[in-house]
This record gives C-alpha cells, structure tokens and sequence, in this order.
C-alpha cells in the first residue's frame, strides 16, 4: 500500500509539472496527491496555474504592490513595484539602485506604503522601518532596527517589530518586542505585553483591538499563529480552530482570515475577534500546489473575492530578503482557481492589494 502511495505521489507530481517546464508555466492539470500529515492518510488535492485567460483579471478594481529583485541603472537591488491585478502596468515606486526596499504594507484608505530597507554591509547592516506616499514620494523614516510594518486601519499609526539582536539577521523571527509609531506629532509607544518575542508578518484588526502574527520558538510556542491584544497582554493559540502554519492576513472587514499552513497550501477561515475569545471557523483550503513549489504571502483583497501570493521553486527564501529566483505573482479566486500575472521570477514577492479602485 505504501508503495502504491508513493507511485502516486510521483506521478502527480509529474502530470502537475512536466519535466523542462518553465518555472510557473500555465499548467490547467489537477490531480491528487496524499497528504504529508502523518495522521492522515487522505487524498488533498493539488493545482497548478490556469491559464490567464480563465479568469476575468481585468474586472478587479485594484492594484498590488510587491517586492521584486530587479535591474535599476544597471544594478540588480529590491524594488518596490506598482502592477495592476491583470498583470499590467508594472511601475517601480522606489527606484533607488543602492538602497534594498522590501515588505510594502498599503494603508487602508490606499494613500501609503509603509515598507523596510536593509541599509550597509555585512555586520553593519541594519533593517530600518519608512513610509511614504503610494506614488514613492515624501519617504520618511519611522525606525532603525525594526522589522514587518503594518498600518492600523486609521492610517494614523504603523505598528513594528524590534530587532532581537542589533547584529542584522535575515531570519524571520529575530523580534523581540513591538512597538507603535504615531504620525500625529512623530512620537513612539511600545506594547504593554514585554513577553512577545520571535514573531513575524503581524497583521493589525480593522477594529484596532487585535493583532494576529506568526511566532517561531518563542513565547511557549514552536511554530503557531497567535491572536494578541493591541493594547492589553492577552495571547491566544489559534491552533485550536485548526489554524496553524504562518503569515496571517485579515480581511478588510476583519471576518475572513487567510494564511500559510504548510510551504505548498494556503487556507482561509472566518475570524470572529468581537466574541470574549478569538474564534475561526469553516477553515479550508484555497491553493494546494505540488511539493516541489511553495506558494507563499497570501494577501485577501478588499472585498474579499480574490487572493494574490507568491508562487515558485521550494528552493526560493521566503523571508524579507531571501532570494527566491523563479518566483512570480499569482492571483485567485475563493473557489481554487490561480493564474500568474508575472513571468519574469525576478524574486517577486509580498504582494499586498492597494485597497482603492
């Protein structure tokens, strides 16, 4: 029996992506692969990319921004990139040949990109928090030593993790601590909970109350998503609604959630952060691609109908900085359908919706 399995396995693996095939070629095939739990012996199923003409990208009302690993003036560096959901237009924001841009994060109301550099060499190097306009304009500095920024949904503050260490790392989860910056007058608060360490892609709730993040090897935690208050010290394991992986993201709304749970799936849930305790339910799967893919950075659109993430060899880093050649962007509905809206693997990764038509 577990022969027959591994023949399988094999072979699907073959249909989804036959051999000489370009990194992220449109591949309509679906099959079935046994899953890797160890508990269960279940068939998932597995897709590759449509073809682009499948799905209607052109009626999605809003853009993306990414990173990408780019030539600008000759020099290959991290850009930030402007595209819109059918893959066209393609626009660098950054354009800055000496000087690495990663982790774009849009306000809600679409105005701001509040991203990171990596600025020096070597031990000196130091990742630093900015803002700036939507169009790359008027950049201005939050915070050396501060890593993965979001926006609260008033477009008032940008919440950040701090360093663990000031020796520079590219390792997701060396983060000790949280802290606020306040537009308003350009001052600094830090989170009353001073136990939050090791964690990564924090995504801050609508309402203002609740962060969700990763956390690795920290906090009691080997590898979980947590929910956390914005302004109090409560922390809940959202393992036990089945969430488990890393890279959260919330909807507009805040009642839809989507996330990572393994390198090669990518899952959905309903959140409800209004009850006394945190709580998703109906968790499923969007995207399960072949294991010799990941699909990473999972971003939900404003109205909730479509996803965008990264897509490329299991060899690419997933990690702000990484390199991860024949990575593309790819687009999707709630029902199992992707298309690549990129093609040239430069690296493309964190693609976040600019949430305005």
């Amino acid at each position: 029996m577990k022969l027959a399995l591994l023949i399988l396995a094999v072979t699907v693996n073959a249909v989804v992506q036959p051999q000489g095939a370009p990194w992220g070629a449109s591949n309509p095939a679906v099959e079935r692969l046994v899953s890797s739990g160890p508990d269960d012996a279940r068939t998932q199923p597995v897709s590759a990319p449509l073809p682009r003409e499948s799905m209607d990208l052109a009626s999605i009302p809003y853009r993306i921004v990414y990173c990408t690993y780019c030539l600008t003036e000759g020099k290959r560096n991290w850009e930030l990139y402007r595209i819109n959901a059918d893959g066209t237009g393609q626009t660098n924001l950054t354009n800055t040949p000496d000087v690495d841009e990663m982790y774009p994060h849009v306000s809600h109301d679409g105005k701001k990109i509040c991203f990171v550099t990596d600025e020096g060499r070597g031990r000196d190097k130091v990742r630093h928090v900015y803002y700036m306009n939507i169009d790359g304009s008027e950049r201005v500095h939050v915070a050396a030593y501060g890593r993965d920024p979001c926006w609260s949904f008033d477009g008032r503050s940008i919440a950040y993790l701090n360093d663990e260490f000031k020796r520079f790392s590219r390792r997701e989860y060396a983060t000790a601590g949280l802290s606020f910056y306040h537009l308003d007058n350009n001052w600094r608060s830090r989170h009353p909970n001073d136990k939050l360490e090791h964690l990564y892609a924090i995504c801050w709730s609508p309402d203002g109350k609740w962060f969700v993040a990763a956390v690795e090897g920290g906090m009691g935690y080997s590898d979980a998503i947590i929910a956390f208050e914005a302004f109090g010290t409560r922390v809940f394991d959202l393992a036990q609604w089945g969430v488990k992986g890393c890279r959260p993201d919330l909807s507009a709304d805040g009642a839809k959630m989507v996330w990572g749970e393994t390198d090669w799936n990518l899952r959905i849930g309903d959140i409800d952060l209004k009850a006394a305790e945190p709580k998703v339910t109906n968790v499923r799967d969007l995207v399960r691609c072949a294991q010799k893919y990941k699909v990473y950075h999972v971003d939900i659109s404003p109205d909730s109908r479509h996803i965008v993430f990264s897509y490329g060899p299991w060899a690419g880093g997933q990690q702000v900085g990484g390199m991860a050649e024949g990575w593309n962007l790819c687009v999707g509905d709630l029902n199992g359908n992707w298309v690549q809206i990129t093609t040239d693997g430069n690296h493309n990764k964190e693609p976040d919706w600019v949430p305005v038509h």
